[in-house]
């Protein structure tokens, strides 16, 4: 098992990847952009009030999860491992 290789074709199929998530309906940028919110319901009722809470947020993608919970109130720290979608995020 070599986890260095694993890592890097883990991280190439994600870069490979955000292109098309970010261009697609799914992720619905401009619903985000007019709402700053893209939770889901059972996702703000399994967390209930974030406001002062700090929060990890594995996997953020680029990052409308971590910016919905922070506009929550929530202190968030986001990590991904696509290069190219931590790039989208500060778009």
């Amino acid at each position: 098992m070599d986890i260095e290789k694993d890592f890097e074709i883990n991280k190439e199929t994600w870069n490979t990847e955000t292109d098309i998530h970010y261009k697609s309906k799914f992720y619905d940028k401009q619903a985000f952009a007019k709402a700053r919110n893209s939770l889901k319901r059972c996702e703000i009722d399994a967390l209930k009030d974030v406001k002062g809470k700090s929060l990890l947020h594995l996997q953020c993608h680029f990052e409308q999860d971590s910016l919905s919970w922070a506009n929550n109130r929530a202190q968030i720290t986001a990590v991904y491992i696509s290069d190219k979608a931590i790039e989208l995020a500060k778009l």
